[in-house]
């Protein structure tokens, strides 16, 4: 009687298919883009006193998700060779070889594209063309420019990562207004300690790649100082929500505790620091937009769920 032999199953393939999936997964940089995703959700919760069309909510979230998902896959494009000299950034896809540039540029384009699309067909104009400046803003103004060739590229460009709350709100709202441009301001504000934290910790990296950024350019003692003072004017500028009316006291209370745990860390960071201090203040920075964004959102529907009794 005949043996029927049976192919072994292609394991390797399905290994390699899955490692290809995970580099463009990478490539995307998904936590950077789901705290974006998460503002820019926000401020469209905010634009309106009652819950927006769930739809237009969801075709919104993922245009900006991809767009901003296109604008980190040309950040790697273009800062491979930089990303190859340092310990954070070695281990990713363009470095490692397992993409190529011209994999990584196709990818990034058909991401910017298809966001594009979606909100500028299902959305409005507006949002679709700030959604690109912010693009533009990101992969070529800081990315190409200023990260390359001043110590104050982080506060610079750091317009483009403030831009995704009035993103939302545009996208409900069709208009920009002045408490979109507040929200803005609160992430404008934030970026430069959370950045500069993280940029004190691989101060000897940024150094290896000729990265001007401003541990390198100014000491690591005077961009504690930095830290320490966007702190403090981070604290003031989360209050002006509350002084003008936009958020009640369940905001106030919560802004003004975690600005003080903020600046906690930055006193620490500057006064008493130990090897890890650093990097604690940048992953405490990044719990402070979440949960202060959160706040922002339990505070509104708070506000509009005590209207509606009274009504």
């Amino acid at each position: 009687m005949a043996i029927i032999k049976h192919s072994p199953v292609p394991v390797l393939a399905q290994t390699d298919i899955a490692a290809c999936c995970r580099a463009y997964y990478q490539l995307t940089k998904p936590k950077v883009v789901a705290l974006l995703v998460l503002t820019a959700w926000v401020g469209m919760m905010l634009a309106t006193p009652a819950p927006p069309d769930i739809l237009l909510v969801v075709l919104a979230s993922l245009g900006i998700a991809l767009v901003s998902a296109a604008a980190a896959a040309f950040n790697h494009v273009l800062d491979q060779k930089i990303d190859a000299q340092m310990a954070r950034t070695y281990m990713r896809p363009l470095p490692k070889g397992k993409l190529t540039t011209v994999q990584a540029v196709a990818f990034a384009c058909l991401l910017a594209i298809m966001g594009f699309m979606i909100l500028l067909s299902a959305v409005n104009t507006l949002t679709a063309l700030l959604t690109l400046f912010g693009l533009f803003g990101y992969a070529v103004v800081y990315t190409m420019l200023l990260k390359r060739a001043t110590p104050q590229n982080i506060v610079i460009g750091g317009l483009a990562g403030a831009l995704p709350p009035v993103l939302g709100w545009t996208a409900i709202t069709g208009s920009l207004s002045g408490e979109a441009l507040l929200l803005m301001m609160i992430v404008f504000t934030w970026t430069p300690p959370h950045f500069w934290a993280l940029a004190i910790h691989r101060c000897k990296d940024y150094a290896k790649a000729n990265i001007p950024m401003l541990p390198i350019t100014h000491g690591i003692e005077f961009t504690k100082t930095a830290i320490l003072l966007y702190t403090l004017l981070l604290f003031l500028v989360c209050l002006f929500p509350y002084l003008v009316g936009m958020t009640g006291i369940i905001y106030l209370v919560a802004s003004i505790y975690l600005n003080g745990k903020f600046i906690h860390h930055a006193w620490k960071l500057k006064f008493s620091a130990t090897f890890t201090t650093a990097m604690e203040t940048f992953r405490f920075s990044i719990v402070h937009l979440m949960v202060l964004f959160l706040v922002l959102l339990v505070d509104h529907y708070a506000k509009w769920s005590f209207s509606e009794l009274l009504q």
